[in-house]
């Protein structure tokens, strides 16, 4: 009887999640012509943050039950994921093409505060600590960089205002309705998330897999749904502005809110069994991002799968190890 709820909460969940994006994307499309801004601006706030509130919900709730390295995993697994998946993903339906302000400004920025993290992991190879730890004044450090984020997006929200001020693209609803779309879309995939997460987390619970596994995959794909289904929503629409705001916006709210709020809240974590693998993949798939984008400012199709590849080699990898771990 728990499995077959299990997987009808699996089901009901995916419904939420997809007719939630369709609903979210017309929303949030026509706000930004509402408001003559670009649609990169609100991939890069209204849809990134409210996409990830699954991600804070989870590492609220999983750092209050002391499960720290569901917290971390929510937070490692779903970049990787949003970079590596979900970009290649999208990349694979749509080329992505790129604004120049975004490779030079916006991708950086997330490198950086990627690099950052994986600083703060390492305590005891860099300072040759007892333990490595992530304290309470690293998590500020980490949302105080969040808020100089904020105030780059308020200055590009003023510049992108002033660029469109004479032009006329006709919203398709009034702002209103925009608003409440977008409110229902994100209500849509943040509830559907859930049903997903707890679905699956379940399922793979009563299977006695570790819990790094099960935050680093079904955890992180779970929390990540909301992205990938606005991914392929967005992407079969050609809305690539969308995409990109969307995963570089989510990736940065959920190392320097998702993960810091948690901790300014309840006090310094001691990351468990994450490995220099899992840190890695986290710069490597920022790096990535850039490379790809720095020279011609686009994901082709071919890039879209080699980000797909080196998901699969990398998750295949922490799967085999979990199962002949467990």
């Amino acid at each position: 009887m728990d499995i077959v709820l299990q997987i009808l909460m699996l089901v009901a969940g995916f419904v939420l999640l997809i007719k939630g994006a369709d609903i979210l994307i017309s929303g949030a499309s026509s706000i930004a012509a509402n408001f003559k801004v670009s649609k990169m601006l609100i991939g890069l706030t209204i849809i990134a943050f409210g996409t990830s509130a699954p991600e804070l919900a989870i590492s609220i709730s999983s750092l209050a039950s002391g499960s720290t390295d569901m917290l971390i995993g929510n937070v490692v697994g779903s970049n990787i994921m949003n970079i590596l998946l979900l970009l290649g993903i999208g990349a694979v339906i749509c080329p992505i093409v790129v604004k120049k302000n975004t490779v030079i400004k916006e991708i950086p920025i997330l490198l950086l505060i990627s690099t950052g993290l994986v600083v703060l992991f390492l305590d005891t190879t860099l300072s040759n600590a007892v333990l490595n730890q992530i304290t309470r004044a690293d998590a500020i450090v980490c949302f105080l960089f969040f808020s100089i984020f904020l105030y780059y997006l308020i200055a590009l929200a003023r510049q992108n205002r002033d660029a469109k001020a004479k032009k006329q693209e006709k919203p398709q609803y009034k702002l209103g309705k925009s608003f409440l779309l977008t409110f229902l879309g994100l209500a849509g995939i943040i509830g559907g998330s859930q049903l997903v997460v707890n679905g699956a987390t379940g399922i793979a619970s009563n299977m006695g897999i570790s819990e790094r596994l099960i935050s680093l995959t079904v955890v992180a794909f779970g929390t990540s749904l909301p992205e990938l289904i606005t991914t392929i929503t967005a992407a079969r629409r050609k809305e690539t502005d969308l995409i990109v705001g969307n995963i570089i916006g989510s990736n940065i709210f959920n190392i320097c809110v998702v993960l810091s709020l948690p901790i300014i809240i309840f006090g310094t974590v001691t990351p468990g069994s994450f490995q220099m693998v899992d840190l890695a993949l986290l710069i490597g798939s920022a790096a990535l991002l850039f490379i790809m984008t720095r020279r011609d400012r686009k994901i082709s199709r071919l890039e879209g799968a080699l980000m797909l590849l080196t998901f699969a080699v990398y998750y295949g990898f922490i799967i085999f190890e979990g199962v002949t771990g467990a």
